[in-house]
C-alpha cells in the first residue's frame, strides 16, 4: 500500500498516539494500527512535514497502488489533510488565534451570536413555560423535572431506537447486519457518544453523570445511531469502503471537516425522520413507561428556545480567544442558557477539554450548514449519509 490514501491512515493514526481521542474511529487496515502503536512517537515537527508532503501528494495527483484519485476523492482527503496538519502544528508549539484553528481544521468559521438574540429566546420562552415567576428559574425548574428515572432509561432508550431505526430504515435502507448496542456511562464530559466498531456494529454509550432529560432523549438517540453516526459509519461502509475500497473512510478523525458534516447531520436527523416537530411521536414512546413528558410543552419549549444553542459558541470564544476565567464563563453559560450551574459546569469541562475545545462549531455550524443543505428534502440526507462531501458541498 502506497500513496496518499495510506500515507493520511498512517498521519491519522501518528497523530492519534498524541491526542487521545482524535482517532475516534478505526476499522482500516490492521497492519498500519499495529505498526503505528509499536512505533516511537513521531514529532509534532515531523507530522507537519509529513501532512503538507501528503498536501503536495494530493495536488499534484499522485495515485494509490497505481490507482488515480478522481476528483472527489482528491477534494475530500485534501480537506481531511489540512485539518491534520493544523493539529500537528499546534502540538508542535505554533500559536493560533482559535477562529484561525477553527476554520483550519473545520473548514467554517465559527462565529459570535449577539446576545439580544439570547434575549429574545428568553421572552418567547417567558410566553410559553408553565408557571410564574422568573423564567430562568421556571426553565430550570420544568427542564429538570423531566428527567427520565434511571431505572426506565434502557427501556426509553431502546423503544426509540427501534422506532428511529425502522424509519430509518425505510427512508435510506440500513445495510443487512448493521447493530447497535447501548450503555450507561459516567464520568465523561459529553452527553452520548458513538463508538463504530466496524463490521456495521457501533456502541452508543450515554453519559448519567447528570439526569437525563426526557426532551433530549430521542435527539440523543437519532444523533448517536438511527439515522445519526451509526447510519453514516455503517452504509459508507458498506457503500464506499466495501463496494469502492476507499480506505479513507475506515478512519474517523477529530479535527477534520468529516466531523463537521458528521455532528451537523446527526443534529439534524430526528427532524429527518420525524418530522420538524416529533414531539407526538416520541410522547408515544416514553408515557407507556411512565416518563414526565408533555409534547405540545415540549414543542413550544423547543421553538422557543432554539436559539439559546449558540450560547456555546459564545462562550467558546470567551474562553479560547478571550481569556475569560472558566468560571465567569460558566456563569455566562447559566445566564444565558438557562442552564443550572452543575450543567454549564459540564458544557465548560467539555469546551475546556483539549481534544474537543475546538469541537462546539461542529455542533452549530455544522448543523446550520446541513439543514440548509438538506432544506427538507430527505434524498438530500441521504447524500449526507452516502457521499463523500466537503463544507464547500453544502455551501454552493
Amino acid at each position: 500500500m502506497t500513496g496518499p490514501v495510506t500515507t493520511y491512515l498512517e498521519l491519522g493514526l501518528a497523530l492519534g498516539r498524541h491526542v487521545e481521542g482524535l482517532v475516534d474511529a478505526y476499522y482500516g487496515p490492521a497492519e498500519l494500527a499495529e505498526r503505528a502503536a509499536a512505533a516511537p512517537l513521531v514529532p509534532p515537527a515531523d507530522l507537519v512535514r509529513r501532512a503538507t508532503e501528503l498536501l503536495e501528494s494530493i495536488d499534484a495527483g499522485d495515485a494509490e497502488d497505481g490507482e488515480a484519485l478522481d476528483d472527489t476523492r482528491r477534494r475530500w482527503l485534501r480537506a481531511q489533510a489540512k485539518g491534520l496538519r493544523t493539529t500537528a502544528r499546534v502540538l508542535a508549539g505554533e500559536q493560533l488565534g482559535y477562529a484561525e484553528e477553527v476554520e483550519a481544521c473545520y473548514g467554517v468559521a465559527p462565529r459570535r451570536q449577539d446576545e439580544e438574540v439570547f434575549a429574545a429566546a428568553h421572552r418567547r420562552l417567558d410566553e410559553v413555560l408553565p408557571g410564574s415567576g422568573p423564567v430562568a428559574d421556571r426553565y430550570i425548574a420544568w427542564r429538570e423535572s423531566q428527567a427520565v428515572p434511571v431505572d426506565r432509561l434502557e427501556g426509553a432508550i431502546r423503544s426509540l431506537a427501534d422506532d428511529l431505526r425502522q424509519r430509518t430504515s425505510s427512508m435510506f435502507g440500513l445495510p443487512a447486519g448493521e447493530q447497535v448496542d447501548f450503555e450507561l456511562v459516567t464520568n465523561q464530559p459529553w452527553a452520548g457518544f458513538n463508538y463504530y466498531l466496524g463490521g456495521l456494529r457501533s456502541r452508543v454509550a450515554v453519559n448519567t453523570d447528570l439526569p437525563v432529560l426526557s426532551t433530549s432523549l430521542a435527539h440523543l438517540v437519532a444523533h448517536e445511531a438511527y439515522p445519526g453516526h451509526h447510519t453514516e459509519h455503517s452504509r459508507k461502509e458498506v457503500g464506499l469502503v466495501r463496494s469502492r475500497r476507499l480506505l479513507e473512510e475506515t478512519i474517523f478523525l477529530v479535527g477534520t471537516p468529516q466531523c463537521l458534516l458528521a455532528e451537523g447531520l446527526a443534529d439534524l436527523g430526528l427532524e429527518v425522520v420525524m418530522g420538524q416537530r416529533p414531539e407526538s411521536a416520541v410522547a408515544d414512546h416514553l408515557r407507556p413507561l411512565g416518563v414526565p413528558y408533555d409534547a405540545e410543552v415540549v414543542a413550544a419549549v423547543a421553538t422557543a428556545g432554539e436559539d439559546l444553542g449558540y450560547v456555546r459558541a459564545n462562550a467558546a470564544f470567551m474562553l479560547h480567544a478571550d481569556g475569560v476565567d472558566p468560571e465567569a464563563v460558566v456563569d455566562y453559560l447559566a445566564r444565558w442558557s438557562l442552564l443550572p450551574r452543575p450543567r454549564a459546569q459540564k458544557s465548560v469541562s467539555f469546551l475546556l477539554d483539549p481534544t474537543w475545545r475546538a469541537y462546539i462549531t461542529c455542533y452549530i455550524e455544522g448543523f446550520r450548514l446541513c439543514r440548509r443543505f438538506v432544506a427538507g428534502q430527505p434524498e438530500r440526507f441521504g447524500r449526507l449519509i452516502t457521499e463523500q462531501l466537503v463544507p464547500e458541498d453544502l455551501a454552493a
